[in-house]
C-alpha cells in the first residue's frame, strides 16, 4: 500500500506565504532536535540493584528474533548471549528467517527443554501466536517482548512484560534531519514494515514532526514485510526514482533495510541528489557514513539494548518489578561524528562506556 502526504492546505499555503518565519521556525525547531542528540548520552538506571547472578543461578532465557536475517537484531542476540554467559546462567536464541511459525515452533522447544522465560526479540510478535503463549504461560514459562514497542504503544496483550524503546523519537528525528538539511524543502520515500508494532511508533514520531514543523513536505510511505526486504525494497526505490525526478531522501526506517535501498540509488545515478537518513545504528549501516551512501543513522548501542533487555528479563525471574522504560539513548550519527564509532564501527562505541560499570553496579558485580 502507498500513502502519499503533502500536508499543505491552502489556508497554511497562504499563512506560509504571508509570514516565512513560521517555516523557518520549523527548520529551526528541527535542527536544534538533531543537535540535542548529537552528543554522548548518559548512562540512566532502569531499576533498582539486584544481584543478578545469584538469582539468576538456576534459571534460563530462550530468546526468539524477529529474524536471524537482520544483523540489527542478530547482534544483540549474540551480546546477550555473552552477558548470559557472563552471569553464569543458560540463554539460547532461536535460529529462523522470519516466519510466524518458525517462532512458534521456537516457544514450544522452549516449553518443552524447560526454559523458564521466553524473550520476543524486535519484531517477533506474539499476536501471531497466541495460542502458544497461553500454553507457554500455562506451563510455567514467562513470555516478554523486548525492543517491539515504543514507550507509548501498549503492551502486546497477554504478554508477562514488555521492554519499550523510544520509536517515536526515532521517527521525529529522522524526519528533523530531512527538514534541517533541506531547508524545509523534503520530498521522501519512507519504507517501512507494517508488521512490526513498533512501525507504527516511528511513522507516528516521523508523521508529527512534519506536520507540525514542515507543513510543504511531501513524503511517500511503502510498505514493504521484513521476509521481502531482499526482493522488493531495490525495486521499489528504483521505481520511485525513475517516477519522482524531485526525490531527495529515502528513509528506511530500519537501517537493515539499507542493503537493498543504496544499490538502487547507485544504479540510478542519484547519489548526488538522493540521500539517505535511517534509524538503528547497525555497525555495517554506520560505516557506510563513511563512504557516502548513507547520510545519518539515528544510532542505538547493541551492546547497550542487549543489557538493558537482559536486565529487565533477569527482574521478572528474580521477583522484581517489570520493567517498560529501558532507558536505551538515541544518537544521531553523520559524517561529524562518525568517528566515534570506531573503524570498522563497533556495536558498543559512540555511546560513552558508562553504561558497562552502570550494569554491573546494577547486577552487583564484582570487580
Amino acid at each position: 500500500m502507498k500513502r502519499s502526504y503533502s500536508t499543505t492546505s491552502l489556508a497554511t499555503g497562504l499563512l506560509l506565504a504571508a509570514f516565512p518565519a513560521l517555516a523557518q521556525d520549523g527548520v529551526a525547531t528541527a535542527t536544534a532536535n538533531i543537535a540535542a542528540y548529537s552528543g554522548l548520552p548518559e548512562f540512566v538506571a532502569p531499576g533498582e540493584a539486584f544481584d543478578a547472578r545469584a538469582c539468576m543461578a538456576d534459571s534460563s532465557i530462550f530468546t526468539i528474533p524477529a529474524s536471524s536475517a537482520i544483523p540489527f537484531i542478530t547482534t544483540i542476540a549474540n551480546h546477550k548471549n555473552a552477558l548470559a554467559e557472563t552471569l553464569g546462567f543458560e540463554h539460547m536464541v532461536w535460529e529462523n528467517q522470519g516466519n510466524p511459525t518458525q517462532w512458534i515452533q521456537g516457544i514450544e522447544h522452549a516449553v518443552n527443554n524447560g526454559f523458564d522465560l521466553v524473550s520476543l526479540l524486535a519484531g517477533a510478535d506474539p499476536r501471531f501466536f497466541q495460542p502458544q503463549v497461553m500454553a507457554a504461560q500455562a506451563a510455567g514459562v514467562k513470555v516478554v517482548t523486548s525492543h517491539l514497542t515504543g514507550l507509548e504503544q501498549d503492551a502486546p496483550a497477554g504478554v508477562d512484560g514488555a521492554t519499550a524503546i523510544d520509536y517515536r523519537k526515532a521517527g521525529e528525528l529522522m524526519a528533523d534531519w530531512t527538514i534541517s538539511r533541506t531547508g524545509g524543502a523534503v520530498n521522501a520515500l519512507v519504507v517501512v514494515s507494517n508488521e512490526a508494532l513498533s512501525t507504527d511508533s516511528i511513522v507516528a514520531g516521523l508523521t508529527e514532526a512534519f506536520d507540525t514543523r514542515c507543513p510543504d513536505c511531501v513524503y511517500e510511505i511503502v510498505n514493504v514485510p521484513i521476509v521481502d526486504w531482499a526482493t522488493r525494497i531495490q525495486p521499489t526505490v528504483a521505481g520511485a526514482l525513475q517516477a519522482n525526478a524531485d526525490l531527495n531522501y529515502v528513509i528506511p526506517i530500519y537501517d537493515s533495510m539499507s542493503t537493498f535501498v543504496t544499490p538502487a540509488i547507485a544504479i540510478a545515478g542519484r547519489g548526488d541528489d538522493v540521500k539517505v537518513a535511517t534509524f538503528n545504528g547497525t555497525p555495517f549501516v554506520l560505516d557506510m557514513i563513511r563512504d557516502g551512501s548513507v547520510e545519518m543513522n539515528i544510532g542505538e548501542n547493541l551492546d547497550w539494548i542487549a543489557h538493558a533487555m537482559l536486565d529487565a528479563e533477569m527482574r521478572l525471574l528474580c521477583g522484581q518489578d517489570a520493567i517498560r522504560d529501558s532507558k536505551v539513548p538515541l544518537r544521531v550519527f553523520s559524517a561529524d561524528n562518525i568517528g566515534d564509532v570506531g573503524e570498522p564501527a563497533d556495536p558498543a562505541m559512540g555511546y560513552g562506556d558508562a553504561y558497562v560499570q552502570g550494569y554491573r553496579d546494577l547486577w552487583m558485580i564484582a570487580e
